[in-house]
């Protein structure tokens, strides 16, 4: 797990500002970044890479952060930011609305759209831990997913007290995590934020006539997430085991622009792909971790993780952790 650290204090008082701001504007998602309060400035942060995704912690006072369209067609990673405010007040602005975040309220930035984040200077010390995960680590579509952008959630409570923890023990005791638990703790990060998601959606359906549909589309991803050691996963099982015909199955992934076959097997390579990192399955032949997530031909197995990621398995697993693997 690569972790780094950052703390304006460390800098003189002169310079601490202007390479901030050089900072975040060379960062994955570029900001831009503002302060009418200089003498006050403050930005300590704690980051922490699992796998794909980035885990932080953050102290913010006096600045303003910009999310510009200019900034998002220079560079957009396709990520959510997930914020859950520990302690003081976060002002946010996006699309000519804009809310206030205060302790355990959580919010989604989404990386494609402009938003404005400002910790006020004189209020005292922002403090926050979240998660910047890429969109396609959610186990639900993405044009539901975007829904969340903005959207208050809680930090207290349920779905999202259990994030804040799992945030939290990350970030604060980082030393009791290795380098080789990163892909393994992404897995159910992701997990936990898809859920997230999924139940603020379904908490929507006495507001949204379509939720219904969308409920039902969340089930049946949850379903193959269950089943994807299956090799004999098709249209027509998730078909059957909800009711409803295959056509009907077809329309409603249609909507996403993929069909049920592609996300199926786009599911099974990610598996896959994590598994080849994992240094405690170094030994395990490449065939045999691919049989496990439903690829029963090893060459066909290798040719879709090819496509997929333009690097055999036997040299994805090599970059990891120097074994040559097996694929008989």
């Amino acid at each position: 797990m690569i972790r780094s650290e950052f703390n304006t204090d460390d800098l003189p008082a002169e310079d601490r500002f202007d390479i901030w701001r050089h900072h975040v504007v060379r960062a994955p998602t570029p900001m831009d970044a503002t302060s009418d309060r200089i003498v006050d400035f403050h930005v300590s942060q704690r980051d922490l890479h699992l796998d794909a995704a980035r885990v932080w912690m953050m102290g913010l006072r006096a600045l303003t952060l910009h999310r510009t369209p200019h900034l998002i067609k220079r560079s957009d990673p396709e990520a959510y930011n997930i914020c859950l405010i520990r302690s003081g007040s976060l002002d946010r602005g996006w699309g000519g609305q804009e809310a206030t975040y205060g302790p355990y309220d959580i919010h989604v930035n989404d990386s494609s759209r402009p938003f404005d984040l400002q910790a006020p200077g004189g209020k005292g010390l922002v403090m926050s831990v979240g998660v910047d995960i890429p969109k396609r680590m959610l186990s639900l579509p993405q044009r539901q997913a975007d829904r969340m952008d903005g959207l208050r959630l809680s930090g207290r409570e349920g779905i999202g007290a259990l994030l804040g923890v799992f945030l939290t023990q990350l970030t604060e005791n980082p030393r009791a995590y290795t380098a080789s638990d990163g892909p393994r703790l992404a897995l159910p990060l992701g997990d936990l934020v898809s859920a997230l998601f999924a139940h603020t959606l379904e908490a929507e359906k006495t507001l949204v006539p379509e939720s219904r549909t969308r409920s039902l589309l969340l089930r049946i991803r949850a379903f193959v997430h269950e089943h994807l050691h299956e090799p004999h996963l098709t249209p027509s099982t998730i078909a059957a085991a909800h009711h409803i015909s295959v056509s009907y199955l077809h329309r409603l992934f249609q909507q996403d622009d993929i069909t049920v076959s592609a996300w199926i097997r786009q599911q099974r390579l990610e598996r896959t792909r994590r598994n080849l990192a994992d240094p405690t399955l170094s030994e395990v032949p490449i065939h045999l971790i691919a049989a496990r997530w439903g690829f029963s031909h090893p060459a066909a197995f290798s040719r879709a993780f090819r496509a997929a990621y333009g690097i055999a398995p036997r040299d994805y697993r090599h970059r990891f952790h120097g074994s040559e693997g097996r694929i008989e």
